[in-house]
C-alpha cells in the first residue's frame, strides 16, 4: 500500500534571518521538517492544512482542474527568470508552487519538485505527467540539461509556447462575433418554430381556408420540430460524445484531417496554422540541441494534422538514409514552395533553426491576415443570412393575413 501523503503549512526563518511561510506535500511532519533543514531553513511551525469545511477548494469539474498551455508558459517564463538569477532549482520549485494561480498545477508542481529532491532530473520528473507537460517541452528540457544551457532552453520553451497562445489568442478573438451571431441566428429560428408559429398557425385553422405555400412549409417545419426537438438534442449530444471519443482516433483522423485542409473557405487558414506550428515547434527543438530525427517524430504528432505528421515521418526516413530534409517535402503539396526552399536554405547555410523561426513568424502574420479577412466577410454575410432567414419567416406567416378579410365575409 503507498504511503498517503498530505499537504503542510509552514513557516520558516531563511539564512537571511527573514521568516516566510509556504505549503509543501510530504508524510509526516518530520518529513517536512527534515525536508527544510536540508534546504537550510530553519522551521518555526509546521501543521496540516485543513481541508474541511469552509476551507474545502470547491472544485469545477473539467474546469478547475484544467490546465492550459497558457499555464505551462507562465512556468515556463518564471522558472528560467529564477534560475538565470541563480537560485537553485529546488527553491526555484518551491516559489513555483506558492506563486502558481492554478491549484492544478501547484499540484502537479509540487510533485515534480519532490521527484527533483529524491534524485531525479528536471526532465525526468515532468515525463512523468505527459498529460501536462507536452512532450516539445520535455525533449528541449532534457537536451538543455544535457548541454548545461537549461536556462535558455526554458525561455525558448516560453517564447514558443506564449507565441502559440498569441495565435490561437487571434484567432477565437476573431471567430467569437461569427459564432455568436450564428448562435443567435439558431436560437432565434428554434424560439419562432416553437412558440410564435404555432399560434399563427391555430388562428389560421380557425379561419379555415388553404395557406399559402410558404406559411404551409413553415407550419410543417414548426410541427416537426415539436416532435422532433427531444430526439434531436439527443442525437446533438450523441454526436459530441462520439466525437470527443473518436477525434483522436487514427484512422478517423486520417478520413477527416485531410477534408480540413480542402475545405472551401477555411482549408487555407487550417494549412497555415499547421505550418506555423509545425516550423515554431520544430526550430525550437532543432535550437535546443533535440537530435533532428526525435525532433521530426515530436513535432510530427504536436503539428496537430495526419497530413503534416505523414510528411514529418517521410522527412525523418530521408534524413535516416543521409539525405536532406527539402526533398521529401516536395512530394507533400501541403508544404508550399517558399517553404520548402528556405528550409533548403537553412539546411546549406547551417541556420535551419532561423530560417524555421522566420517561416512560423511569417505564417503567424498569415494567420492573422487571413483571419481578420475572413472575420470581415464572414460579418456581413452573418447578418444577411440571418436577417433573410427572419425575414423569409415574418412574410411566411403574414402572408395569410391578406385573404383574413376575404375568410372572414
Amino acid at each position: 500500500m503507498a504511503t498517503q501523503t498530505q499537504t503542510y503549512e509552514y513557516q520558516i526563518r531563511d539564512a537571511a534571518g527573514k521568516v516566510q511561510t509556504g505549503k509543501i506535500e510530504a508524510v509526516s511532519e518530520a518529513a517536512v521538517s527534515a525536508r527544510l533543514k536540508s534546504m537550510g531553513m530553519a522551521p518555526i511551525s509546521i501543521k496540516a492544512e485543513k481541508t474541511g469545511g469552509l476551507n474545502t477548494e470547491i472544485k469545477i469539474p473539467g474546469l478547475s482542474d484544467r490546465i492550459s498551455l497558457k499555464d505551462i508558459a507562465v512556468m515556463a517564463r518564471q522558472l528560467a527568470t529564477m534560475i538565470q538569477a541563480g537560485l537553485s532549482l529546488l527553491r526555484a520549485m518551491t516559489i513555483l508552487s506558492e506563486q502558481t494561480e492554478n491549484q492544478a498545477l501547484v499540484k502537479v508542481i509540487r510533485e515534480v519538485r519532490t521527484d527533483i529532491e529524491t534524485g531525479n532530473s528536471l526532465s525526468a520528473s515532468l515525463g512523468k505527467h505527459p498529460e501536462v507537460f507536452p512532450p516539445l517541452m520535455i525533449n528541449m528540457v532534457r537536451a538543455g540539461e544535457v548541454g548545461g544551457f537549461l536556462d535558455d532552453v526554458l525561455v525558448s520553451i516560453a517564447e514558443n509556447f506564449e507565441s502559440s497562445v498569441k495565435l490561437r489568442g487571434k484567432i477565437k478573438s476573431a471567430m467569437t462575433y461569427p459564432i455568436v451571431v450564428f448562435a443567435i441566428a439558431v436560437l432565434a429560428v428554434i424560439g419562432m418554430l416553437l412558440f410564435i408559429v404555432p399560434v399563427f398557425a391555430k388562428m389560421y385553422t380557425d379561419l379555415g381556408g388553404t395557406l399559402p405555400a410558404l406559411t404551409q412549409f413553415l407550419v410543417n417545419m414548426s410541427t416537426a420540430l415539436k416532435y422532433g426537438f427531444v430526439p434531436l438534442v439527443i442525437g446533438i449530444v450523441v454526436l459530441v460524445v462520439w466525437w470527443n471519443r473518436n477525434k483522436n482516433n487514427r484512422k478517423f483522423r486520417e478520413v477527416v484531417e485531410p477534408l480540413y485542409l480542402k475545405a472551401p473557405v477555411f482549408g487555407s487558414l487550417v494549412q497555415k496554422i499547421a505550418i506555423a506550428r509545425f516550423t515554431r515547434n520544430f526550430g525550437a527543438m532543432i535550437k535546443a540541441g533535440v537530435p533532428i530525427l526525435q525532433a521530426l517524430d515530436i513535432v510530427g504528432e504536436a503539428s496537430g494534422n495526419v497530413v503534416i505528421e505523414d510528411a514529418s515521418k517521410a522527412v525523418k526516413e530521408s534524413v535516416r538514409t543521409g539525405n536532406s530534409l527539402a526533398a521529401p517535402l516536395t512530394q507533400h503539396p501541403v508544404f508550399p514552395p517558399m517553404v520548402v526552399q528556405m528550409i533548403a536554405v537553412g539546411e546549406d547555410t547551417g541556420a535551419l533553426d532561423e530560417m524555421l523561426a522566420k517561416v512560423a513568424d511569417f505564417y503567424d502574420q498569415e494567420v492573422e491576415s487571413t483571419t481578420e479577412a475572413l472575420t470581415s466577410l464572414i460579418e456581413p454575410l452573418m447578418i444577411a443570412v440571418l436577417g433573410g432567414i427572419v425575414g423569409f419567416m415574418v412574410i411566411a406567416l403574414y402572408l395569410p393575413i391578406f385573404g383574413v378579410f376575404d375568410l372572414i365575409q
